[in-house]
C-alpha cells in the first residue's frame, strides 16, 4: 500500500495566538491517527516561484488514514480553534508505494 503525504502551506497567518491553539489540538490528533511529522518550518531556500511559507509535511500509511485523520473529532475541533487565523493550502497527495 502507497503510504500519504499531508502537505500544509500557511500562505498567511492572520491570528497568532489561534494558530497555537490549532497547533497544541492538531499534533496530538494527527499523531494519534498514525500520522508522523516529516517538516515542520520555514524553506531554507526556494526555487523556481516558490513561495517562503511556512510548511509542515506529514507520512501516513494510506490516504484513507490522512483522510480519516482530517475527519477525526480531535482534528476537527483543532480547526474550529483556528477558525480563521490563518489562510492554508492543505493537500494529501499518495506517495509511491
Amino acid at each position: 500500500m502507497a503510504k500519504a503525504y499531508w502537505i500544509t502551506a500557511y500562505r498567511a497567518v492572520h491570528d497568532p495566538e489561534a494558530l497555537a491553539a490549532y497547533a497544541k489540538l492538531a499534533a496530538p490528533a494527527l499523531e494519534g491517527a498514525g500520522g508522523r511529522f516529516l517538516v515542520r518550518g520555514m524553506p531554507a531556500r526556494t526555487y523556481e516561484a516558490g513561495l517562503g511559507q511556512r510548511t509542515v509535511v506529514i507520512e501516513f500509511d494510506s490516504v484513507a488514514q490522512a483522510v480519516a485523520a482530517h475527519d477525526s473529532p480531535g482534528y476537527q475541533a483543532a480547526l474550529r480553534a483556528l477558525g480563521n487565523g490563518a489562510e492554508r493550502d492543505l493537500r494529501i497527495v499518495e506517495g509511491f508505494a
